[in-house]
């Protein structure tokens, strides 16, 4: 059976990339990472695709008079690639709504919070300021507005006494590795899909059961 072919866009080191990668290489994971595309010439993620042999492309915002222009070339190289599904994963660029609607279903986001807490950036500082005792992560569909899609999966995190934003952060993006591979699989495997503006699952499993938190250890 043929897997879906993924585009994974980043700006930077492309962390969650790896993830998804790593994930692919599995031969009985449902996908294959068809093509890396960066909006910056110098994201280091470029290098870990290509040393994964995947393809890569450059489409640099700074091009373009506008956005509009940009995802123009955005959308086609990845019609040309025959993309199934694309996964932002450190993309620093706020995707209009026509892009979202373009590719609705098919366009995932993975986001360092428990949303719809903590949409937008600098979210571990701003977490550990407001004092909350949970954290964690989200990937959830793309929508016009930013981090504000249906979601798809979550994982808690707690907050451990002398956590500062980067100890928080790294215990988040340990979990968002796990995730982020475990929702796209439920999506290619049509086990979780978007109806109208909400996520539904296949009754054979239950968001929790498939993506359920490891035990919390002190």
């Amino acid at each position: 059976m043929a897997k879906a072919r993924i585009a994974i866009l980043i700006s930077g080191r492309g962390s969650n990339m790896q993830a998804l990668i790593d994930a692919a290489r599995d031969p009985d994971y449902p996908a294959e990472i068809a093509l890396v595309i960066s909006n910056r010439p110098k994201a280091p993620g470029l290098a870990k695709a290509g040393e994964a042999g995947i393809q890569r492309e450059v489409i640099n915002h700074k091009d373009f008079e506008n956005r509009e222009d940009f995802e123009a070339a955005l959308h086609d190289a990845l019609k040309t690639a025959k993309i199934d599904f694309v996964c932002l994963a450190g993309f620093m660029r706020v995707l209009t709504g026509k892009f979202a609607s373009d590719w609705r279903g098919r366009l995932i986001n993975i986001h360092p919070s428990l949303l719809p807490s903590f949409e937008g950036l600098h979210v571990h500082e701003r977490m550990i300021e407001a004092g909350v005792k949970l954290a964690g992560c989200t990937v959830h569909f793309v929508s016009a507005e930013v981090d504000s899609g249906p979601i798809i999966g979550q994982t808690a995190v707690p907050v451990l006494p002398g956590d500062d934003a980067d100890k928080l952060a790294a215990r988040i993006l340990e979990e968002e590795h796990r995730l982020y591979p475990a929702c796209l699989k439920l999506l290619i495997d049509g086990n979780a899909r978007l109806t109208g503006a909400s996520v539904t699952y296949d009754e054979s499993i239950t968001a929790t059961g498939a993506l359920s938190n490891p035990p919390i250890k002190d």
